[in-house]
């Protein structure tokens, strides 16, 4: 298998630069994943690392090798698209087979490796059908099949599961987990849904407009995003945001003034705060307590309740209009335009600067 590194990689289409200096580390048998919103750039680094795509500037390294000039076929890497690509008069098994018959494979060899492949995902009953008679799970498990018998150093994935349903995509989210484990191979894998970030990934790379925001573990990025960007995509729920003015700070603690006259002390953790500086309070709807009374109390009113039988989720309109996202067990209750007092615990609680900085984390996870 092998190490991805990438160094100062830029892209750029004339005048438009698309990434603009992308400096990442991906080590043997890694899974890494690509996350962020549609045009930050995700699916072109990856076609760079692949070959699709030029690199205007930079370096790649493939297994320590420099491959920023190499063709894509001699680079090591196989490449997993969002549309399956399958040649449709074709068997599941010349479809796994034919790029290997392409170069000139021995027939012994590309059936020894079909078959490997195909026992990994589960496909040896299907092995003479068509792709007509396949599902949408089963087919994009023969276009992994059909990577996995060219025995890459790195595999990537550009967004393979969006066809899928949502039961297919829970499914193929387990199996490509159970794959990496399988192959321990090195996998890139590019998504917009950071559910599937979260689950999958050993290291997350969280992109904005052709720049990295953040990389870490899912956990890490979850429970200390370096900025507000980082902590509204990782989550969902998203996390809420609540406007706010520093009331006072010494060196042990800051005092919030929020919503509604309500005020709020967290510890300082070594953050410097003065009075009257506007910040934003970031806490995630998982972490909101319905209850009364209390330091760090809001009032609200109720505008959607959706009940989802392992939990309920309330939408509230805060005293000064602004929003709050509450997730509560599945046995809560409150009707539309019902009063509601929620709690905000201080060790559940984020703090950002005008710039939208991280000032302190949460201290849930310590």
């Amino acid at each position: 298998m092998a190490s991805v590194s990438l160094r100062n990689v830029r892209k750029a289409f004339g005048a438009v630069s698309i990434i603009k200096g992308v400096d990442l580390e991906v080590a043997d048998g890694e899974f890494c994943v690509f996350v962020g919103p549609s045009g930050c750039g995700k699916s072109t680094l990856l076609r760079m690392i692949a070959g699709l795509e030029a690199i205007s500037a930079g370096e790649l390294k493939i297994a320590g090798r420099d491959m920023t000039k190499v063709a894509s076929a001699d680079r090591g890497v196989a490449m997993v698209f969002q549309s399956y690509a399958l040649y449709p008069h074709m068997t599941v098994r010349d479809n796994i087979g034919f790029g290997l018959r392409m170069t000139g494979h021995p027939k012994a060899d590309i059936e020894r490796r079909t078959n490997i492949a195909a026992d990994m995902l589960q496909l040896g009953a299907m092995m003479d059908r068509r792709p007509s008679q396949l599902s949408g799970g089963q087919r994009q498990r023969v276009a992994i099949g059909r990577a996995i018998v060219r025995e890459p150093g790195v595999f990537l994935f550009d967004e393979p599961l969006s066809n899928l349903d949502a039961a297919l995509r829970v499914q193929m989210r387990i199996e490509i987990g159970k794959l990496h484990q399988n192959l321990k191979a090195t996998m890139i894998y590019v998504t917009h849904d950071q559910v599937e970030a979260m689950t999958m990934a050993d290291k997350i790379v969280v992109l904005h407009s052709g720049v990295i925001e953040q990389v870490g573990s899912p956990l890490e990025l979850y429970h200390r995003p370096r900025n507000m960007f980082v902590a509204g995509f990782i989550g969902s729920p998203k996390m809420n945001f609540l406007s706010g003015t520093v009331a006072g700070a010494d060196a042990a603690s800051i005092v919030l003034a929020l919503p509604g006259n309500a005020r709020l002390v967290l510890p300082s953790q070594g953050a410097r705060a003065s009075k009257g500086q506007k910040i934003t309070l970031g806490i995630r709807p998982e972490h909101v307590r319905v209850q009364a009374g209390g330091e760090g109390s809001v009032d609200g009113t109720v505008r959607l309740a959706e009940y989802l039988g392992s939990e309920t989720m309330f939408y509230l309109s805060l005293t000064d209009g602004s929003d709050l996202s509450v997730k509560a067990d599945g046995f809560a209750r409150a009707a539309a335009g019902s009063a509601m007092t929620c709690q905000l615990p201080a060790d559940a609680c984020h703090l950002f600067n005008e710039a939208g900085e991280t000032m302190l984390n949460a201290t849930l996870d310590r």
